[in-house]
């Protein structure tokens, strides 16, 4: 027997690791890529949408943040349901929905069928990234999923950097309304192959050998649950309200860019639609090196000091975005902002996973509930305060660089290298690490 076990032993050393792992980062940052695609669509077609249904920027501004109302409203149970019943079924689910939601707002016909479909879009998105956060903890390793997440936020950043040109082409092919058809169509052919191919639990999936498995089982335990559900101590610990408030302010900025940053371009810089579509994917472009560095930086440089100084420079560049008189300029230092403010991005989803573990949808989806609540706010709040200041922009990017200021602030205190302990609980970590010597005695 015991020859037979180190025979098993050294086929085990000698075995290398199958990579079906990475067929699961290529789903998630192509489903990551194809949200922001859909959801940024909608800024480019905003010209033509309010003329043909001859809306008011104020209104505009409403129609915008029915998307971030109804996402953080059902983000929380999105999340819940992916840690209890499974990534596979929730993220279905929610792909088939928001794709019949993308296609139907080509059928709109006045403000309130607009308002009405967005927010029902707004829902069928809900809780797409944390369930993604909680299939790249399964499937990965530590080292692998930090730079999973740091590919995964790129690439949506640069997903939604070339959707202004490509809505602006597809809009001028076939119309505003049928090209949120062909939006549509992307996402019903993602959850074909998702379908077919995915597994909730990696030692399950056909190609996944031994020695993969034994890769990421310590990961696959720290998100298992043990003991009884507490989900709710857990999101009332300061840690989760500080992510969730830092993370709040950094939506506020970021909607900036998917919504009112062509209205903008065109209004306060004088830039023909073209143009202000071609210069719209800079913030975007540039945030994703940002996310993508984040990843590439080494594991131990604190993550709470990258976040602060990010913060720190992005409120900073964002001031002098509105000193800066020429166009390209003002652009490429906006540029940079969203750059530093897009370093964080990764930071703020790993530690999800950091302080979460058996929760981490569950975190997750808290945490994006109120990034995606400052999605509504933040553009409802642009257009009033635009209507009623006779289109003043600077007061709209001042209070930007207030909300840049309040996330570097949570970051003094916040610490993504500490695992979250719930009142009367040791870390999810230390009760594996429990259990684990209980098994073994």
């Amino acid at each position: 027997m015991h020859a037979k076990g180190a025979a098993e032993t050294r086929l085990k050393l000698s075995m290398k690791p199958t990579r079906a792992r990475y067929g699961v980062v290529a789903l998630a940052i192509s489903l990551a890529v194809l949200s922001y695609v859909q959801r940024v669509a909608i800024s480019q077609a905003a010209v033509p949408i309010a003329q043909d249904l001859h809306l008011s920027k104020a209104q505009m501004g409403l129609i915008f943040g029915a998307f971030g109302l109804s996402y953080a409203l059902f983000e929380l149970p999105m999340g819940l349901l992916g840690d209890r019943i499974g990534v596979r079924r929730i993220l279905l689910q929610i792909v088939f929905a928001w794709s019949a939601f993308t296609a139907l707002t080509g059928a709109a016909w006045n403000v309130a069928s607009m308002w009405v479909i967005r927010f029902l879009f707004g829902a069928g998105e809900a809780g797409c990234f944390p369930n993604l956060t909680r299939m790249l903890s399964v499937w990965l390793p530590r080292n692998e999923r930090i730079r999973a997440q740091s590919m995964m936020w790129a690439f949506t950043r640069w997903g939604g950097a070339v959707t202004p040109p490509l809505a602006l082409a597809l809009i001028t092919l076939v119309g505003w309304r049928w090209a949120f058809v062909l939006f549509a169509l992307m996402g019903v052919l993602w959850c074909v192959v998702f379908s077919i191919w995915f597994r909730d639990d990696p030692l399950r999936h056909g190609s996944v050998n031994v020695a993969e498995a034994d890769l990421i089982s310590q990961q696959r335990a720290l998100t298992t649950h043990v003991g009884e559900h507490n989900w709710l101590k857990v999101l009332l610990t300061t840690r989760v309200l500080l992510l969730t408030l830092q993370y709040f302010c950094f939506s506020f900025v970021w909607y900036f860019y998917i919504t009112w940053l062509p209205t903008y371009l065109r209004e306060a810089r004088g830039q023909t639609v073209a143009r202000a579509a071609t210069l719209s994917v800079i913030p975007l472009l540039f945030g994703g090196v940002g996310s993508l560095l984040s990843g590439m930086l080494p594991l131990r440089m604190p993550r709470r000091i990258v976040a602060l100084c990010g913060f720190l420079f992005t409120a900073v560049l964002l001031f002098v975005f509105t000193r800066i008189t020429g166009v390209l300029p003002a652009m490429i230092c906006l540029g940079f902002a969203s750059f530093f403010s897009d370093i964080t991005m990764p930071i703020s989803w790993n530690t999800c996973v950091e302080i979460g573990g058996p929760y981490t949808a569950t975190v997750a989806a808290t945490m994006n509930m109120l990034g995606n609540l400052a999605g509504f706010v933040a553009p409802v709040f642009a257009g009033f305060l635009l209507q009623r200041s006779g289109g003043d922009w600077n007061s709209l990017i001042y209070t930007m660089v207030g909300a840049a200021c309040v996330s570097a602030s949570c970051w003094l205190v916040l610490d993504p290298e500490s695992r979250l302990s719930a009142p009367g609980q040791g870390s999810s970590v230390q009760m594996l690490d429990a259990q684990a010597k209980t098994n073994s005695l």
